[in-house]
């Protein structure tokens, strides 16, 4: 792929050991540094599908300056679904019967400096990109609110509860040890709108507003403090008026 520019930000892909290693600096200090580690200057955070794995960069066009990465693994199809990081923590078995070109995105991450929304603008227009000229069609990954206390995300779990469960053809099931059954225990409680899309991780209402749907339980990272939900879009399934927003932003 192309770099690709959009207004002050380029987004390319990593081809060097130093713009990989750029890329895992950033994410220990989004994932680990926010979690109260100490940083002397020199951590990474690293796991062994970073070297099957291709990693976007989002960068300042001016200075150079990282803002943004993820990583994303691309599979031939459901039967090669257990090569993902997130089949560590659900049974994708369902997702195995799927026919067609998948990635996985991982990894995701904004420099804590930073908040211009059109760096994810960016992201999602080079990740835009990838898909139509790859053929993709099922983008899936494992999408993170911060801190493991189920209550502080209860509005934003409703919320999925009620409107964005995964199709029961592709059902994701339980398999880590700690998992929060949201679906189940907040059956009952309805979801103010405004406060849960308020509430949703940056990325997940991206996700949500291409017709993504999760999981109906959390899996709970006590090593990040993070909740996170196993989350899927099938790409023909993208309403026609937001497919025509996200490919004229990919120019």
């Amino acid at each position: 792929m192309q770099p690709f520019r959009r207004g002050r930000y380029q987004a390319r892909l990593a081809d060097t050991p130093a713009d990989i290693r750029a890329a895992q600096r950033l994410r220990w200090l989004c994932f680990m540094a926010g979690n109260g580690a100490a940083d002397d200057g020199q951590q990474i955070d690293r796991d062994a599908l970073d070297d099957t794995c291709q990693h976007m960069l989002v960068e300042d066009a001016a200075s150079g300056h990282l803002v943004c990465t993820f990583r994303f693994l691309r599979l031939s199809g459901g039967a090669e679904i257990a090569r993902s990081y997130s089949a560590q923590f659900y049974n994708l078995a369902a997702l195995e019967r799927f026919d067609g070109p998948m990635v996985e995105m991982g990894r995701f991450c904004i420099h804590p400096d930073h908040r211009d929304p059109d760096i994810i603008r960016t992201a999602w227009a080079a990740m835009t990109r990838y898909v139509d000229a790859a053929g993709i069609e099922m983008l899936f990954g494992c999408s993170s609110f911060i801190g493991t206390e189920p209550e502080d995300h209860a509005e934003a779990f409703a919320m999925l509860k009620e409107r964005h469960l995964a199709p029961r053809r592709w059902w994701p099931r339980v398999k880590a040890p700690r998992v929060f059954r949201f679906a189940r225990a907040l059956r009952l409680r309805k979801p103010d709108p405004k406060r849960a899309m308020a509430a949703m991780p940056p990325l997940l209402r991206s996700y949500l507003a291409m017709g993504g749907w999760v999981s109906d339980h959390a899996v709970v990272d006590p090593a990040l403090r993070t909740m996170h939900v196993f989350t899927g879009v099938e790409i023909r399934a993208i309403p026609a008026a937001r497919r025509r927003l996200m490919r004229a932003a990919a120019g």
